[in-house]
């Protein structure tokens, strides 16, 4: 798909129009660009999860088992498209990622939170860190690029008005979204085990390297709503204006990696006599007082 031709992009029509400068005031908690605000959500704890900077990488430590989400917010006053890719895969199409492919398209100031794999118009499959082992990229055969979420950022070359939406019945304007081209013709339902990309007939694909026990990846959660709707976006070049990278694993590894800083202080080195003084004499009195 050529962006500019079929682009559609993912957007959410609803969502919270407010500037985002507010969040990117606190360092740490967001990474901050000239276009957008992206974050990421452990949702199980509700608590944003703290960025850590390493060797020029940002890196968060993930919670195996917890769902989480990716924040995105548009910080100026055009329409901008994120392309999301979480562990090499496109996080709509499920295609191995590039940044070419469709993705979402927030209005001017617009935030949006992107829960899962699309799964259809109105539905995803929730992002869970999971062992690289259970992860779908491991589990569609494409392990090797396990433990990174990406948004390649693109401003819109002409501005385009909003197209009319037709309103789903008991909906209100606030819970509408907007869906790319590749996308729409994802079933409505996921499937208990759905194919991967290279088997499409929906046998497993054997990992083409060895998994790495110890790093976290996204696995394929339970299915939950998210009702998106197409749109179209013309980039305003091809190469994307700003590209996002955010590293994960677990905390543990982080730690030992040096990323992380331990939760608690490490404890002091045992005494054999702790109670016993280091010498038995009269002890100095204290200053006079003038």
């Amino acid at each position: 798909m050529r962006l500019g031709i079929r682009a559609a992009a993912m957007a959410l029509i609803a969502g919270l129009y407010v500037p985002c400068s507010q969040a990117c005031e606190r360092p740490g908690w967001a990474a901050c660009t000239g276009l957008a605000e992206i974050d990421v959500v452990d949702r199980n704890t509700g608590e944003k999860l703290q960025i850590y900077w390493h060797d020029g990488q940002r890196w968060i430590a993930g919670t195996p088992g917890h769902r989480y989400s990716i924040g995105l917010r548009n910080n100026t006053s055009r329409r901008i498209l994120g392309v999301v890719s979480v562990d090499g895969v496109n996080a709509i199409s499920g295609e191995t990622a590039n940044w070419s492919q469709g993705g979402y398209v927030l209005s001017p100031w617009q935030s949006f939170d992107v829960l899962g794999w699309r799964k259809s118009m109105n539905h995803v499959a929730d992002f869970v860190f999971s062992p690289v082992a259970d992860s779908y990229a491991a589990r569609t055969g494409r392990p090797d690029n396990a433990g990174v979420i990406g948004v390649a950022l693109f401003r819109e070359a002409v501005p385009m008005p909003a197209a009319p939406v037709r309103q789903l019945q008991g909906e209100s304007d606030d819970a509408r979204a907007s869906v790319s081209g590749n996308a729409q013709d994802a079933p409505e339902a996921a499937p208990a085990n759905p194919p991967s990309a290279s088997a499409q007939a929906g046998a497993r694909v054997a990992p083409s390297a060895p998994v790495r026990e110890q790093k976290l990846g996204t696995g394929h959660g339970p299915s939950e709503a998210s009702i998106v709707v197409n749109t179209d976006f013309r980039p305003a070049r091809a190469q994307p204006d700003e590209l996002v990278s955010i590293r994960y694993d677990r905390r543990d590894r982080l730690v030992a990696m040096g990323i992380v800083p331990p939760l608690y202080p490490p404890a002091p080195d045992p005494q054999p006599f702790p109670a016993s003084a280091e010498a038995g004499f009269v002890a100095d009195p204290p200053p006079r007082m003038r």
